[in-house]
């Protein structure tokens, strides 16, 4: 066989090749220096449309876009802090001290795009799966810790300015701080999140490289095509509002849906906390603005006056949540 045979063969052989992989990537698809899809920028999450479909819509998967307008208006009324009468409380708030003003919020004023009634998609009711047994006692544990109160171990994680249920991982919008920044280089991804000014730097990796337990797990990532997917285990969980145990595995996955929107879907999966996975997601919109600073650290003076206000209520027979305390 002659050398220029051999050299029109291997051309076509490796045509063969490198074809599937080209067209695993759009054309339009942005790419980095490095030739991974461009995700970079600043994105704002924030959305009115809950985690959990709410019992009055759980049957309505989707709105119109006139109920849209309706519920939108509804909710923006029912969490305005402004509204709220302190002797009555409301929007999950107890009689007693209301949070911030309104001023302070930045929930979002509208659903998703496709007027989703929950951000969680699965399972098909739209809502958080129940926690199984092992899962109910860790609350019970959890729940009992806070109660007492009986130093900063025993308060929330965000209580103690060391994580945030919204921030991440998974990212879950909330009342205010939903923003992120992604920056890429050519074998990191970091994510940071404004909320508790989280910052997760991801590896471009095939395997994890440690059991070590940490806040943020042990996360590596890859590209499928366009899509970027994260997998994140050995999570140093003994204090997480949602229930998810140090056994859970977490998978995050962001593409390019628009010139200035990515969507942003996770699973979640625990066998000491649920039966079956859930999944949920949600759009990151760009945004100019940058992402501030968030003046929350551990050891602040917030957890001294939370820590003394329980030891006082206590002094007078009661709860350390000023309830009075059960006859038995």
């Amino acid at each position: 066989m002659s050398t220029k045979v051999i050299f029109l063969l291997s051309i076509a052989l490796g045509g063969l090749i490198v074809v599937p992989i080209a067209s695993a990537q759009s054309s339009d698809t942005p790419l980095t220096e490095f030739g991974h899809p461009d995700l970079q920028g600043v994105y704002t999450y924030r959305t009115i449309t809950p985690l959990n479909r709410p019992r009055e819509l759980e049957h309505l998967e989707t709105l119109t876009p006139e109920q849209a307008v309706e519920w939108e208006e509804f909710e923006l009324r029912r969490q305005n802090r402004d509204l709220i009468i302190d002797s009555v409380g409301g929007a999950g708030y107890p009689p007693g001290v209301i949070s911030y003003n309104n001023f302070w919020y930045e929930r979002g004023e509208n659903t998703v795009a496709d007027r989703r009634t929950s951000l969680i998609y699965d399972p098909p009711n739209g809502r958080l799966p129940p926690l199984n047994e092992m899962g109910r006692k860790r609350a019970q544990v959890r729940a009992e810790n806070r109660r007492l109160s009986i130093g900063p171990e025993g308060r929330t994680l965000a209580d103690r300015c060391l994580m945030s249920g919204g921030a991440g991982p998974p990212i879950v919008p909330g009342a205010y701080n939903n923003n992120i920044q992604i920056v890429q280089t050519e074998d990191h991804i970091m994510i940071l999140s404004e909320m508790i000014h989280r910052a997760r730097i991801i590896r471009f990796d095939d395997e994890h490289q440690t059991k070590v337990l940490k806040w943020d797990g042990d996360a590596i990532a890859r590209f499928e095509g366009d899509t970027l997917v994260i997998k994140t285990q050995h999570f140093y969980y003994h204090d997480n509002g949602r229930g998810a145990s140090e056994k859970m595995v977490l998978e995050e996955r962001i593409r390019r849906i628009g010139a200035n929107t990515l969507e942003y879907d996770f699973t979640i999966e625990d066998p000491l906390s649920w039966d079956q996975p859930w999944s949920a997601k949600f759009p990151l919109r760009q945004i100019e603005d940058p992402v501030y600073e968030y003046a929350c650290h551990e050891g602040n003076h917030g957890m001294v006056g939370i820590l003394a206000g329980w030891r006082r209520y206590e002094s007078m027979g009661m709860n350390g949540n000023g309830t009075p305390k059960d006859d038995d």
